[in-house]
């Protein structure tokens, strides 16, 4: 196994629930091997109740979550990025940054938990399964035999991971 730590960038619009939510997934279930940050294109300068409480009733360290724009891992001196998923449709459709490093890009949507309306409860489980479905594709992801895969084939697993498709064995 390589001692190589992959630096993960996690994109959404207001940088408040999605993002945040992956970052700490990731910098659990890949410790060691990836360090995760997240980012917004607009960032709501808070993160969102409900992610933390989730994230806290996972037994997560949220000191880390702060809602923060994407600029900040574009400049020069910011850590040089491996992957950037972006984990909402509308960020999708921004003009990026030109990250250093050129790093690998995918589209991991995964609907708003934000705008769930409904009872409180209802609004719980829309985090619930925002978290479940970047739990599932952040363990298919740090589960990628990376050194052995090439740009190519790593670039299709990881589209097919935002997509939902089971990998090839």
């Amino acid at each position: 196994m390589s001692d190589h730590v992959y630096n993960v960038l996690f994109l959404c619009d207001a940088n408040s629930a999605r993002s945040i939510m992956g970052e700490a997934i990731l910098n659990r279930v890949g410790a060691g091997r990836f360090k995760a940050y997240s980012a917004g294109a607009r960032p709501k300068g808070s993160v969102n109740p409900f992610a933390l409480q989730l994230l806290e009733s996972l037994n997560y360290d949220t000191s880390f979550a702060r809602s923060k724009s994407w600029d900040e891992f574009s400049r020069p001196d910011a850590p040089r990025m491996r992957f950037v998923f972006t984990v909402c449709d509308n960020t999708a459709n921004e003009s990026c940054p030109v990250w250093p490093g050129h790093p690998m890009t995918a589209l991991w949507a995964v609907p708003d938990p934000a705008k769930a309306s409904g009872t409180e409860a209802e609004r719980h489980l829309a985090f619930a399964d925002a978290y479940r479905m970047l739990n599932n594709r952040i363990a298919v992801f740090t589960n990628l035999p990376m050194a052995s895969l090439d740009h190519l084939a790593l670039q299709q697993h990881l589209d097919d991971i935002g997509r939902g498709e089971p990998l090839p064995n």
